[in-house]
């Protein structure tokens, strides 16, 4: 069997694409999800020393950072030691408590190591790393990567905010509008949902077997347990602990987390098509890099690849994100396995989503704007203007304008700047109206 590498991977995500993802496989790799299960555990022996344990009295203080250090120092091997350990309990999270009882034994501190995963079920380390790995992946890596396309996308509305444009609504010429405007649409909708994005809570589910301390009661009925679960979750790991839960966390905002990026996503769809579309149209020329081909058969073509690439890559991304956000929120009475091997899967749709975020990134660095044809859009489709005269008619009391405006629009099969001046010299109206009508243009009837 070969070796994984880019070439054998059956993922495209971590094969053709690999250099747009490997930024997020410390977070949702196999090692990865193995090192955050690592830091939880050690976290929570730390936490119920911090709490003053009777039986952790005697605890030296100073090995806290010595613990610490086997997660902040953790490496492929010791994933390798724990995958071998694996293979005799059959149980993943198990595996990595007998990973780190042998660290407490060569640590002198064999007698404290009953008190890892002290009363606790694989759910409160599945439950707790995995959203851990997931709000340090966004925070980190995701959103940083959203905010530069965005940042980029504000760079082109103001860029091209006094371009006057041609509209187009049911793929017809209408009303003009301004290049900058339209992209600044992008962006203030992406902004938006960023913002709604960054309310949504990393949550965490903590509790024991069922959700109730159990067995952390009927050792210690003395403790406070349910605050102690509030403070760990929260000032250990930093996220927000749901109660009451089952046997598994609710995954509900998990699942709006998921149901925020798919928005966003979408959003990001609707701009590679439109770009792809005025790359089209020939508003947008790409820049060309030497010894780069655009076709196998046709030597003149530069396609709109990148936004093409994003807009599939985005479409993967929220297939996903969708069967994420539709499935991990239901679970069989307390608990079922399903959202064991749903939950691995968390890093391939963010992997699409970086994948997307790097063609678009390049595919903006690439556009040039063809201002000529742009404009000649406009001189093409004076009669995009009869909005403006029969508008101000309106005001004017001028009977029908309407009408008198959608019968000179029809009957002539090309209105030019002539056929409007011509028509206005017709019209019962003052000659201050009149110099007034004959100013409107295509290139500056583009509102404010």
């Amino acid at each position: 069997m070969s070796n994984l590498t880019a070439l054998t991977a059956i993922s495209p995500v971590d094969g053709r694409y690999r250099r747009a993802t490997n930024t997020i496989a410390p977070y949702f790799s196999e090692l990865g999800l193995i090192r955050y299960r690592v830091q939880v555990e050690v976290e929570y022996f730390i936490a119920l020393y911090e709490s003053n344990i009777e039986q952790l009295a005697d605890f030296p203080a100073e090995s806290s950072s010595k613990l610490r250090d086997i997660y902040h120092n953790f490496n492929e091997d010791d994933a390798k030691e724990i995958k071998e350990i694996e293979k005799t309990t059959n149980h993943d999270v198990k595996a990595v408590e007998y990973f780190l009882k042998r660290k407490f034994d060569d640590l002198n501190l064999s007698e404290f190591k009953e008190f890892i995963h002290f009363g606790l079920t694989s759910q409160d380390i599945n439950n707790t790393s995995i959203p851990l790995s997931l709000k340090l992946a966004m925070n980190d890596i995701v959103v940083p990567k959203l905010n530069t396309v965005i940042d980029l996308i504000n760079e082109m509305a103001h860029q091209w905010e006094t371009i006057p444009m041609l509209a187009k609504t049911h793929g017809q010429p209408a009303s003009p509008t301004r290049l900058g405007k339209e992209m600044k649409v992008f962006e203030e909708r992406l902004c938006k949902q960023m913002a709604l994005l960054q309310q949504v809570p990393y949550s965490a589910k903590f509790g024991g077997a069922t959700g109730n301390f159990n067995a952390h009661h009927i050792a210690y009925p003395e403790v406070d347990w349910k605050s102690f679960g509030d403070r760990f979750v929260s000032d250990y790991l930093g996220l927000e602990r749901s109660h009451p839960t089952t046997q598994i966390e609710h995954y509900d905002n998990m699942a709006a987390l998921f149901d925020g990026l798919k928005r966003i996503n979408t959003i990001l769809i609707d701009f590679s098509r439109d770009v792809w579309q005025y790359v089209s149209m020939n508003y947008f020329k790409q820049k060309i890099k030497e010894g780069e081909v655009g076709s196998s058969a046709m030597p003149h073509k530069v396609n709109p690849i990148d936004f093409e690439n994003a807009e599939g890559n985005l479409g993967m991304a929220n297939a996903i994100f969708e069967h994420l956000s539709a499935k991990l929120p239901i679970s069989r009475l307390q608990r079922d396995l399903t959202d064991s091997t749903v939950l691995r899967n968390i890093g391939v749709p963010l992997g699409h989503l970086l994948i997307a975020l790097a063609s678009l990134e390049k595919g903006i660095n690439k556009l040039e704007l063809n201002e000529k044809a742009i404009h000649q859009d406009l001189e093409d489709n004076w009669a995009v203007v009869a909005e403006a005269i029969q508008t101000v008619l309106r005001k004017e009391g001028y009977p029908n304008p309407y009408e008198a405006l959608k019968a000179l629009t029809r009957v002539n099969s090309k209105i030019t700047a002539a056929t409007i001046s011509e028509f206005v010299n017709t019209l019962d109206v003052s000659e201050s109206t009149k110099e007034k009508l004959k100013s409107i243009t295509p290139f500056n009837y583009t509102g404010i």
